[in-house]
């Protein structure tokens, strides 16, 4: 077969140069083999076409290529390669944020992931490759059409089993394998299963004919791979050949290459015991990924007990019907498509789908209660890479409950359980969309449905959403205190304290605060929530010119923070602690709490926190005598508050310290020279901007004198003779 030269580096070749491009392409477990011609072929058309197809039958190999084809091109794309998995999807309505989330983009505003896919795109060169999109195919093609359109740089390579139908979409059908490359592939998988068997000239012939009767399938030439563990490629073509005789016979309506897949499924389901086949089935409720002891609570039961669902699973595993993957929470499992659905039909043939479902769902409404109960402890990053990694199923299991008016709450309860995610982890838009979604369904006013407006009063105020947080938290509050409800009613009260602190009524605010306090003592209520509220009430109080008492609450919730482990809620504190050691005159303490808050905001992917300490930080740098590297991480805060809502939240409060610091670094750097600093932070992307605050900038002398001065400087440091908020000097008190 021809093979077409393209100027693309390999990714295996050990002398080709190497760099670190942005994207999220996973590393390829085992050796690609062949497809070069096709490889060469949509090289080449993603260098004429901005919207490239990859589609051909199930099995055929379209995800492998688009993958490869990505990593092989990634070099053309300044800002990365990114895939959007988008199989395990099934509410068209979270396309969107599947999308987000692919990219790596962590939204805190109210903006429709839309618009921040396409603020996020404009102007980047990037290559977005959408796999397994055909269950969304109009919701796809409608999300693609735009951004092609609003953003210039960006290309789409795209795979499934049909077209978008979009204008300038260039579709490539993908072929079953070619002789030459369909042989090597099996003999690769083969010797993977059998590496202490050297083929003989017999197996060459054999593998030959195989691959003739598999239509040069890869799926189907792998899972036959997988029965080499049993028996010879002689023995895997005869009962192949049988069966393929006895499954083609009644179905010659459907395509020679669907038939072919199907009967090398159907094959290896023959070929399982009841126990596999079994197991195959139930694991077809899991969406993506999932883990061993998921799979041993839903899938253990009548006829497969749970203790034996790891020994069945490894059996699947040798006949890659399951696959392995290896990752930040440990080890995972998955099912292929294809082999999915087979499963799934089944599991609907057995009449077992809406009890395994229910089961799936129960696991994770389980998880996700244990999960908010773990979060206020030593775990909660762990507790936070679990959520995501299992938010997938996470989105399945609210699916199921929204699907019977009787288990609505269900799902209430899982929207609300999640609050720490969605609130902690940079989940707003999602957040925002499942709470109003489970509310979209009449309930009685039960704990679970008051949590989820509690909730979503939360999430309405961090995006900067007034109105929108006050009518939920408004509703909660009178509905609990008409229900008797003590536990929402002081969730009421502090998240509507929390909206008086970035609405500047500081007053207002600690007097909601401190109510709601007082309300979760009444109660024993103790977790991050309730030390969020100690916080946010030394904030009010700062913020009315008590630094004293601000550090001293703040002090508790570090005390209190250590005992339980609690990181996300003390970086605030930090925070608070920061601000006020800045006013005392301690600049390098004040440096030392913004980088442990920048770390945990880093952590937790908490973008307020992140900006917040930015500009802070600033003003401190600023204040040490480098008012260009002031200016830089004023500008790497600039490009983070579009994605957290309106900067600083429009507060005088909270945007003191960046004032103070503009009008310093303008007075010492000039208009012209202020301005290049902004833009050159503007250019740091997050983890860059946090990276370089990290690592301290320019170069900085330790300036913790209590006596001395700080403000403008150019050499030195000066302290003003008291401070701008308490009206007091004097030596620091902790």
């Amino acid at each position: 077969m021809r093979r077409l030269q393209h100027p693309f580096t390999d990714p295996d070749d050990p002398d080709s140069p190497r760099s670190a491009p942005a994207g999220n392409v996973p590393a390829e477990l085992n050796r690609f083999v062949g497809r070069g011609y096709e490889l060469a072929a949509l090289g080449g058309l993603l260098e004429e076409s901005r919207l490239v197809t990859v589609v051909g039958v199930a099995g055929v190999g379209k995800t492998r290529c688009a993958g490869r084809v990505a990593a092989l091109t990634e070099k053309r794309y300044c800002d990365g390669v990114w895939l959007a998995e988008l199989s395990p999807v099934r509410e068209p309505g979270l396309l969107e944020h599947a999308v987000v989330e692919a990219l790596g983009l962590t939204d805190h505003t109210g903006r429709p992931p839309r618009t921040v896919l396409v603020e996020h795109l404009r102007e980047r060169r990037a290559l977005l490759v959408l796999d397994g999109f055909e269950h969304l195919v109009d919701a796809c093609a409608d999300l693609v059409r735009e951004l092609l359109r609003r953003a210039p740089g960006l290309q789409v390579l795209a795979a499934g089993r049909r077209p978008l139908l979009v204008d300038g979409e260039v579709t490539f059908t993908l072929a079953p394998m070619c002789d030459e490359d369909a042989v090597e592939l099996f003999s690769e998988r083969a010797r993977s299963v059998r590496p202490d068997r050297e083929p003989t000239a017999g197996d060459r012939a054999a593998a030959l004919e195989l691959c003739h009767r598999l239509d040069g399938i890869p799926l189907a030439l792998e899972l036959a791979a997988g029965r080499l563990r049993a028996l010879s490629v002689d023995q895997v073509l005869l009962r192949l050949d049988d069966r393929f005789r006895l499954l083609t016979g009644g179905s010659r309506g459907a395509p020679p290459r669907h038939r072919a897949l199907r009967t090398a499924i159907g094959w290896s389901h023959e070929l399982c015991t009841p126990e596999q086949r079994l197991l195959w089935a139930r694991l077809s409720v899991f969406a993506g990924q999932f883990d061993l002891e998921a799979a041993e609570y839903i899938c253990g039961g009548a006829g497969l007990p749970a203790d034996a669902v790891l020994d069945v699973l490894e059996e699947l595993l040798a006949q890659s019907v399951v696959e392995r993957e290896d990752g930040a929470t440990g080890t995972r499992y998955r099912l292929l498509e294809s082999v999915r659905e087979y499963g799934a039909e089944w599991l609907a043939a057995a009449g077992d789908t809406r009890r395994m479902r229910r089961r799936h769902r129960d696991w994770f409404l389980g998880l996700a209660t244990w999960c908010e109960l773990d979060w206020f402890s030593p775990r909660q990053a762990e507790v936070a890479a679990r959520i995501d990694a299992e938010l997938p199923n996470l989105r399945r299991a609210m699916e199921c409950s929204m699907e019977s008016p009787d288990e609505v709450h269900l799902a209430h309860h899982l929207a609300g359980s999640l609050w720490f995610y969605w609130a902690g982890c940079g989940r707003l838009s999602e957040g925002r969309y499942w709470l109003e979604h489970v509310l979209e369904e009449p309930t009685p006013y039960d704990a679970s449905r008051l949590k989820v407006l509690w909730v979503l009063g939360y999430v309405a105020v961090l995006q900067g959403d007034a109105v929108g947080a006050i009518s939920a938290l408004q509703e909660c509050r009178e509905e609990a205190e008409r229900s008797g409800d003590a536990t929402a009613t002081a969730y009421a009260v502090h998240r509507t304290g929390c909206l008086a602190i970035v609405t500047d009524d500081p007053a207002r605010a600690e007097e909601l605060l401190r109510e709601a306090l007082g309300r979760y003592r009444e109660i024993g209520e103790l977790n991050s929530n309730v030390v969020m509220a100690q916080v946010e009430l030394a904030m009010a109080v700062a913020f009315q010119g008590d630094l004293d008492a601000a550090a001293d609450i703040c002090e508790e919730v570090r005390e209190l923070c250590e005992d339980h482990g609690e990181r996300w809620a003390l970086a605030y504190a930090l925070y608070v602690l920061a601000y006020a050691a800045l006013r005392r005159g301690l600049p390098e303490r004040a440096r030392r709490m913004l980088g442990e808050c920048l770390s945990i905001g880093r952590t937790f992917d908490d973008l307020l926190a992140t900006a917040l300490s930015l500009e802070l930080l600033a003003l401190v740098t600023a204040g040490e005598g480098d008012a260009g590297e002031a200016a830089v991480l004023q500008g790497a805060a600039e490009r983070i508050w579009p994605s957290v809502g309106l900067p600083l939240f429009g507060s005088v409060y909270f945007g003191r310290p960046r004032v103070e610091c503009e009008e310093q670094v303008r007075r010492e750097l000039g208009d012209a020279a202020y301005e290049a600093g902004l833009r050159a932070g503007r250019r740091l992307d997050r983890a860059a901007a946090v990276e370089r605050a990290l690592g301290g900038g320019g170069t900085r002398e330790p300036r913790d004198t209590p006596g001395a001065e700080s403000g403008p400087a150019t050499g030195g440091t000066r302290r003003p003779a008291a401070s701008r908020m308490t009206g007091r000097g004097g030596p620091e008190r902790w």
